[in-house]
């Protein structure tokens, strides 16, 4: 009898694993191609409780695929998988109330560095932006600063006005470092990175160029909460001088507010 009992508990845990994974090649071939092509997904599978393997796949737009057998729990899971996707957070997560959980897992593109301006601290920046493994993107409308010669690393190089170029392009792990000093150039950059989620924004220049910047920007009608979004001027205070040395403290700034310090 324990035997037969031992069967049939194995027969039912199969069965549960077959009605909650019928998808499971298709869903690993969604995941592949979401990372080859560069769109955010998060999978998350059940570790504890309930139906443990069964998972879903969620996507930045809030679509999902897959299922846990319990509507009220996916509604809650998609909640809490949203804005760690959002941020390419992995981690589980314990809905106490229902004996169960979930483990989150997100599969996100690399963040975008945004170069406003092909000069040379851009240069040097985008080569250590690199290392990091940062998607490395180089913004100038003067198509004799961005070019292939000046940035071989560059990832993406677009020769537009800033703020044509930033224009839906910025999400909330994406980082812009303005760095022309040409209020033409900086300001409508900093006018699109500042209605966005932009995880990052520095602008280079002095204090009293930036105080300046800031003058006009709040002219503009921007408040001082979004203002206040502005790292200027760019860079930890390390006494940077040479354009690598700049870079360096503009990327170690960005790391510093990836990580929420």
């Amino acid at each position: 009898m324990q035997i037969a009992d031992c069967r049939l508990q194995i027969t039912i845990c199969n069965l549960q694993s077959t009605i909650y994974n019928l998808h499971m090649p298709e869903q690993y071939n969604i995941i592949r191609e979401a990372v080859r092509a560069g769109r955010p997904v998060a999978t998350a599978t059940i570790i504890g409780g309930g139906h443990i393997g069964a998972k879903l796949l969620i996507f930045a737009d809030g679509g999902v695929r897959g299922g846990m057998g319990d509507e009220s729990l996916e509604r809650r899971v998609v909640a809490d998988a949203l804005p760690m996707l959002a941020q390419a957070v992995t981690r589980a997560v314990e809905y106490a109330d229902l004996g169960v959980s979930v483990f989150i897992e997100s599969f996100a593109p690399p963040p975008t560095l945004f170069m406003v301006g092909g000069v040379h601290i851009s240069i040097a920046l985008g080569a250590m932006a690199k290392v990091l493994g940062f998607h490395t993107v180089v913004v100038d409308a003067r198509s004799a600063f961005a070019t292939d010669e000046r940035f071989p690393h560059a990832d993406e190089l677009v020769i537009a006005w800033p703020d044509e170029a930033l224009e839906g392009r910025l999400d909330a792990r994406s980082c812009v470092a303005v760095l022309t000093h040409d209020p033409k150039l900086d300001d409508p950059a900093l006018r699109v990175a500042l209605a966005s989620p932009a995880k990052y924004i520095g602008a280079l220049g002095s204090q009293k160029t930036h105080a300046a910047r800031l003058g006009r920007l709040r002219a503009e009608g921007f408040g001082e909460e979004q203002l206040a979004r502005i790292h200027g001027p760019i860079g930890l205070p390390i006494g940077a001088r040479t354009p690598g040395e700049i870079a360096l403290s503009i990327l170690a700034e960005v790391v510093k507010s990836q990580r929420g310090k």
